[in-house]
């Protein structure tokens, strides 16, 4: 049988966890700081439960609560316009025409695009996933960044390792 405290932290963050799932209407700061004080939670009991000193187990917790918060805080994403999705696949079809040989050398599946900022943007830039064996968008996910990947460089964006290309 599990221990009645594992059992309540388990059953109170999985509360939090479904409490902070509906983060649509959330800007980049508040997904930030909600996925990172869920996560830090369950990262912190985790360690206790499995026999860590407090100390030890909070600062766990709140190692594991600053990194997630500014990773999410970092790919925050939306529903892109018609707009954008026009400008993400004009600037992804002439990057891989530009690359295509390379990026097929480098076995490349996804790369990652600018597209035109929209209403929700805060961050400086605003990127979209390409799919190079497709020929098309993946989904209609803007992902809006604090800062540009450095072009060349593999950006994880959902479960897409894409290399970024810029516009």
């Amino acid at each position: 049988m599990m221990n009645p405290k594992t059992l309540k932290f388990s059953a109170a963050t999985t509360c939090a966890a479904i409490l902070f799932s509906g983060c649509q209407g959330m800007t980049p700061g508040e997904q930030g700081a909600s996925a990172g004080a869920v996560t830090g939670l369950l990262a912190g009991g985790l360690a206790l439960a499995a026999g860590a000193r407090p100390s030890t187990a909070a600062a766990i917790g709140a190692a594991t609560a600053v990194a997630v918060g500014v990773a999410v805080y970092y790919h925050a994403k939306y529903e892109a316009s018609e707009r954008q999705r026009q400008i993400a696949e004009a600037n992804a079809r002439r990057a891989y025409a530009a690359r295509a040989a390379k990026l097929r050398k480098q076995n490349v599946r996804y790369i990652a695009v600018k597209t035109s900022r929209g209403e929700k943007s805060q961050g400086q830039a605003q990127v979209m996933v390409w799919d190079t064996q497709n020929q098309q968008l993946v989904g209609n996910t803007v992902y809006d960044v604090k800062s540009a990947p450095a072009s060349g460089s593999t950006a994880k964006f959902d479960s897409y390792n894409a290399v970024y290309v810029g516009g």
